[in-house]
């Protein structure tokens, strides 16, 4: 092997350890200077000029880790930074260092994630970014909901230790001045958006299919979204099947100025004319 190979693996073996602890900061970097450390996120502790000191570890369900020299230190609910003096305070108090300067990286966040399902851009788990993220941000970060989405969100979870759940009106969140409906999630939180409720339309109408309800949608609404009657078709001749609470299907006569409801199916009769 020359000289030059041999220098060339050296300098990789000398390269390894800062690529990794370049990553490691990078990745702490991401989390928010408020981020508080919750059960199963990963951290890496390091001491300064102490390289025995170093650990890889999970935060445990009941918030605690188990450290060198210290043994159980309770981390869950704090600050990075906070987490750093407690580690130090320990290892000072107990006689161990006389002034430790201690590190502690956020390697893999998995305590404060909540899961969007449903009808969103991008369906699966973030990490919340600060103890105020509320439900817009989450959204936002999941790309929105999809065309086919409802105007109406389900939020579930645990809130002092008892199931929770809640539907909220996304638009309302925007449209009201000071709406209290963009509610702090809290990790674990499960965000699901159903696909937005639909009509009918067949018979002789130019375009039947199926088609989103929007809010306050009339009958004369319905019937323009599906491009109106044929020529051999009446807007005076419509026939509105609707499924009653018991499962039956009634068949209406209806007006135009009537609302439209989830799964209405409306027939575009021909003219007697």
């Amino acid at each position: 092997m020359s000289r030059f190979t041999a220098f060339l693996r050296w300098l990789c073996a000398l390269a390894l350890p800062l690529v990794a602890s370049a990553a490691l900061a990078q990745a702490s970097a991401t989390a928010p200077a408020d981020y508080a450390l919750a059960a199963g996120d990963t951290v890496r502790i390091q001491v300064f000029q102490n390289p025995d000191l170093t650990l890889d570890t999970r935060v445990s369900e009941s918030g605690l880790i188990t450290y060198p020299l210290i043994g159980a230190v309770r981390l869950g609910g704090l600050s990075l930074g906070a987490a750093e003096q407690r580690i130090a305070q320990a290892l000072k108090s107990g006689g161990f260092l006389q002034n430790p300067q201690v590190t502690v990286l956020l390697t893999q966040v998995r305590g404060h994630q909540v899961s969007v399902l449903g009808q969103v851009g991008r369906p699966g788990r973030f990490a919340l970014e600060s103890a105020n993220t509320r439900l817009s941000d989450v959204l936002a970060n999941a790309g929105g909901a999809t065309p086919a989405g409802d105007d109406v969100v389900i939020v579930t979870g645990t809130r002092e230790g008892k199931p929770f759940r809640q539907e909220i009106d996304l638009p309302a969140i925007f449209l009201r001045a000071h709406s209290d409906a963009d509610i702090v999630l809290q990790g674990g939180d499960v965000v699901y958006v159903h696909r937005a409720p639909v009509f009918y339309v067949y018979g002789e109408a130019q375009r039947p299919g199926s088609f989103r309800i929007e809010r306050g949608m009339t009958v004369m609404q319905a019937l323009a979204q599906a491009g109106g009657p044929t020529p051999r078709g009446s807007q005076n001749r419509l026939l509105l099947h609707r499924q009653q609470p018991d499962g039956s299907v009634q068949a209406l006569s209806p007006q135009m100025g009537d609302l439209v409801q989830a799964n209405d199916v409306l027939y575009v009769r021909e003219s007697l004319f």
